[in-house]
């Protein structure tokens, strides 16, 4: 809080240079001061910016609004303003007060002043007024003005609203602002000067503000008290510096009622005392106090004997008097200490001493505790927490298995599920068929909720442990009759066949056995099921032996039986895979009985050419030995003899 601790040879120098208006008994200018502040208001389209600055240059602030009562003060100085301006045209009028948000801070709907802050500091105040609901935005800087119908009268029961917007440039101060509102702080103030006669007193203000219908003068104000009923020549002029005199008390250094007159007594004002009045036979008069009360060296002010009928106390504070009448003491509520003043009450912070188990919220004059998530209040002591059972909530929080934790819980899933990885409390299916390992079963495997199930080609059975397949019967010789369709491919559900079948071994008695195993499963027996193409295995054993595929089911041991129709449902697919393969095996038998008679008619037809060949031999035989020779013609006898010395051969020349 800004305090005026100006000296008295400033104010002097201030009674030199002269105060204009003094004397005129008519107030220019809107003020009201009350407690420790005053309010002035003033006209002019200016800015935010500009408004400040125009207060702060002589040592305030715009002005703060945190109560009721403040805002009443501001109301009361703005009607001034309004009693002085003549002739005012119906219209909307804003005047800017010292509530901002900053560019880039958000609005916060949870805070009475939803995010803005006082321009002189201090903490988010409870008191708000807003005109409507605020716009969310965080790009540029907000201020906030009053927003007052000019052409009606104030009333104390219709407080100005609140408005917020943007907050103007010199050359755009903003749509309908008409003025502003400045606030100044002081340590003190000092009561006004009572006049025992006629006369007119003005006073000016640190703030350079002149008023004669101050209700308090601030702290280093100086009055003007003329004297006489008007006549320049008769008057007399006294001024007075209000001073601080004692820590806490204020006053103008004057002895007596001021501008007394033997005509008037005690009939003019009271004779400017306070209380009550004395008049002598002389025409004169002196002032007194009632019972109670005493007489301060001013000789015109009364004060009481209890030293807190001044309310010297704020805050809160509640004032004790002494044991001799004299002293007091300020004593604070439950929750509150002392300030540095000893006069004033803040805020105790019972957090710092940890008094709750887990969270501690400090709140004014008190605090209260609060759990952590995942707990409740409860159990012993003052702030207890204790554990809640999110696994016991209905619905349940997990899918399937819930675990419950100090403050918290996790999930789980039944054997063939998997946590999904949305949030940690679904479970989705494992397709074990179709793992990146081995698959589970040693020949057909088929995918279920939760589990999965073996099967096995025609003329295999599935081995008492669920997995293995073993011999089964056989029959000798191709199957009687056509196949009724070809394979149709796959149907819903997920079947996968692995890449070589398990090769049963016999037994010392010749028939076929399984290899054993150890593995366990956990099935589900109502699940659909559907098969990729089969392959068609061939067991070892007799060469021509012909072994129809058929598929077996595993039933879980603790689950209930597989239905009828469900085997029905296999084996009609089953006996349709069969068929495809015994006409593949016609194809295949035939495509070698044509090659081989393409063999055989090629070997036929080279043995029948070499045959004949000899034949043809033996036929041939020469009649004598001429026979075998051929005759070469004689060479001329006519010829001329060759010229060896002929250039060229064969020639003469």
């Amino acid at each position: 809080m800004e305090t005026w601790t100006g000296t008295f040879t400033g104010l002097l120098l201030l009674l030199l240079l002269g105060q204009p208006g003094a004397g005129t008994g008519g107030d220019t200018e809107a003020v009201v001061c009350t407690g420790m502040a005053c309010y002035t208001a003033h006209w002019g389209k200016l800015s935010a910016a500009e408004a400040q600055n125009n207060c702060s240059q002589n040592g305030g602030n715009l002005a703060t609004v945190k109560s009721e009562e403040e805002a009443q003060h501001v109301q009361r100085a703005l009607a001034q303003l309004l009693r002085l301006e003549a002739n005012l045209t119906a219209r909307m009028g804003k005047f800017w007060i010292g509530l901002q948000r900053e560019k880039g801070k958000c609005l916060d709907p949870s805070l009475p002043l939803k995010g803005f802050s006082w321009v002189g500091g201090g903490e988010d105040t409870p008191y708000a007024n807003w005109y409507k609901e605020l716009r969310n935005s965080c790009i540029s800087k907000r201020c906030v003005s009053l927003l007052l119908d000019l052409s009606q009268p104030l009333l104390s029961s219709h407080l100005p609203r609140w408005s917020e917007g943007p907050c103007g440039s010199s050359d755009s101060p903003g749509n309908n602002i008409e003025g502003f509102v400045c606030k100044f702080s002081f340590k003190g103030m000092c009561r006004p000067l009572a006049l025992g006669g006629p006369g007119q007193v003005t006073y000016t203000t640190p703030f350079q503000t002149t008023s004669s219908s101050l209700e308090a003068v601030p702290f280093a104000s100086v009055a003007n008290v003329a004297c006489g009923d008007g006549d320049q020549d008769k008057s007399q002029s006294h001024y007075f510096l209000c001073k601080e005199k004692a820590p806490d008390v204020f006053d103008w250094g004057s002895s007596g009622p001021l501008c007394v007159s033997p005509k008037y007594g005690c009939n003019f004002n009271n004779g400017g005392c306070h209380q009550d009045c004395f008049e002598g036979g002389d025409g004169s008069f002196l002032c007194g106090c009632r019972p109670g009360f005493r007489l301060l060296d001013d000789l015109v002010t009364c004060a009481s004997r209890n030293p807190c009928s001044s309310n010297p106390c704020r805050g809160g504070a509640t004032c004790i008097q002494g044991s001799h009448g004299k002293n007091y003491t300020c004593h604070c509520p439950q929750g509150y200490q002392l300030d540095a003043s000893q006069l004033g009450c803040v805020d105790v912070d019972e957090c710092q001493d940890s008094p709750c188990a887990q969270e501690c919220v400090n709140t004014p004059g008190g605090f209260r505790c609060e759990c952590w998530v995942g707990y409740e209040p409860g159990g012993l002591g003052e702030g207890a927490c204790r554990d809640v059972d999110e696994c016991a909530l209905d619905p349940s929080p997990c899918a399937q298995g819930c675990t419950n934790t100090d403050g918290s819980f996790y999930c789980s899933c039944q054997d063939g599920y998997v946590l999904a990885e949305e949030d940690g409390t679904q479970c989705q299916d494992v397709d074990e068929c179709a793992g990146p390992g081995e698959s589970p079963c040693d020949s057909l495997c088929f995918n279920t909720q939760g589990s999965f199930r073996c099967g096995c080609l025609t003329g295999w059975e599935l081995a008492p442990n669920g997995v293995s397949c073993t011999m089964g019967l056989v029959s000798l010789g191709p199957p009687s009759g056509p196949p009724e369709e070809e394979y149709k491919g796959k149907k819903e559900g997920s079947t996968v066949a692995p890449a070589a079948a398990a090769s049963p071994t016999r037994g010392p008695e010749g028939t076929p056995r399984a290899t054993p195993t150890t593995r366990r499963l956990s099935l589900s027996p109502d699940a659909p099921v559907t098969t990729d193409p089969l392959e068609m295995l061939a067991p070892s054993g007799s060469p021509g032996v012909w072994k129809e595929p058929s598929i077996h089911h595993i039933t879980a041991a603790s689950g209930p039986q597989e239905p009828a129709g469900g085997d029905s449902s296999v084996a009609k697919q089953n006996d349709e895979g069969t068929d495809g393969q015994k006409l593949l095996l016609f194809y295949i038998l035939g495509t070698v009985v044509a090659i081989l008679l393409l063999l055989a008619l090629a070997l036929g037809l080279l043995v029948y050419r070499k045959r004949r060949a000899k034949r043809e031999e033996k036929e041939e035989k020469p009649q004598n030995a001429a026979d075998r020779y051929s005759w070469v013609p004689e060479r001329a006898e006519g010829r001329a003899t060759e010229n060896e010395y002929s250039l060229t051969p064969g020639t003469d020349c």
